[in-house]
């Protein structure tokens, strides 16, 4: 079925062919990050961030990105996506510089428009890294307000959730906020219920993951009737160790409580999934069929960051 994908992190979507690829034609040399069959290896969240670290420095300017982008969007398409939000750091992009990060998102931009007109619509949401200086945040921002429009659509933030207080990068939400963008935040994946508060006091609309609120039904009341919307990524939290399984994950139990929840691949080589394998794997956990995935899909599209005008293309794609 026809797919809308919320939280996808641009670098972390990169095939380990592709990797393996650039840095070989850079002559780049790479730190043990695959294991014997070729795939991603690490050891657990704080790993996962080393070796997240070493793909995204293997991308080195514009044209590499938009090389990836295609490539990315490309196998969005081929499980069933119509349309990807992407999480892009101007951090990874030119260090948070912004003439540096216009040129990368001049490359990237000529490229979504091509996989648009092939049928498989993107927005990007820039993103600021948590376990980083806030201060550099404020680049983040700045970039995505600079050049909010088409395809930059919203901010977020992203990292490692434990890292500093929701409050220290206040400056850079209402920046964004005060652009038009868009509104969202990793919070409730590492962090409790109370990373989750933090993020709503920055004005988001959605929660990247957002699972833990499940251990504080006052928040999960407060998240059905407010209609924020969580970006769940099922298959990255089993594969992190948050969930023993599939049928463990909270999504169905928050999404029997009234919350908006969404299914999303987060970083899919690092965890062995795509979209149909989350989207099959949910159906045997659950029982979940076309119904229950379609409303889903009406979450995902209320609450993308896309302007309007596609926001009716894509339910009318969805009929």
């Amino acid at each position: 079925m026809k797919k809308i994908e919320l939280h996808l992190h641009l670098e972390g979507a990169a095939p380990p062919a592709f990797i393996r690829g650039l840095a070989a034609e850079k002559s780049h040399a790479l730190p043990a990050i695959f294991d014997e069959g070729g795939n991603y290896r690490f050891d657990g969240f704080r790993d996962f961030l080393r070796v997240y670290d070493a793909v995204s420095a293997t991308l080195q300017g514009p044209r590499d990105y938009a090389r990836l982008l295609r490539v990315v969007l490309e196998e969005c398409a081929e499980n069933g996506a119509i349309h990807v939000e992407l999480f892009v750091s101007p951090d990874f992009c030119g260090g948070g510089d912004l003439p540096a990060w216009r040129d990368h998102l001049a490359a990237m931009e000529e490229v979504a428009r091509d996989m648009r007109a092939q049928g498989i619509g993107s927005s990007a949401i820039l993103t600021a890294l948590r376990h980083l200086d806030p201060a550099q945040s404020k680049k983040a921002a700045i970039c995505a307000a600079e050049t909010a429009g088409d395809w930059v659509a919203g901010f977020g933030m992203a990292g490692a959730e434990t890292a500093a207080p929701a409050r220290d990068f206040a400056w850079a939400f209402d920046c964004a906020r005060e652009a038009g963008l868009g509104l969202t935040c990793h919070a409730g994946e590492w962090g409790g219920p109370s990373s989750i508060r933090e993020a709503l006091s920055l004005g988001v609309t959605r929660i990247g993951h957002g699972i833990r609120a499940v251990e504080d039904p006052a928040l999960v009341r407060h998240l059905a009737e407010s209609g924020i919307t969580l970006e769940c990524c099922p298959g990255s939290n089993v594969a992190l160790g948050l969930c023993r399984d599939l049928r463990a994950h909270p999504i169905a139990q928050l999404a029997d409580a009234g919350v908006r929840v969404t299914v999303s691949t987060d970083d899919p080589p690092f965890f062995r999934t795509d979209l149909r394998r989350e989207y099959q794997g949910l159906a045997d956990a659950f029982g979940w069929a076309e119904a229950e995935f379609t409303q889903m899909n009406q979450w995902a599209i209320d609450a993308a960051f896309c302007k309007e005008e596609v926001k009716e293309h894509l339910r009318k794609e969805l009929t």
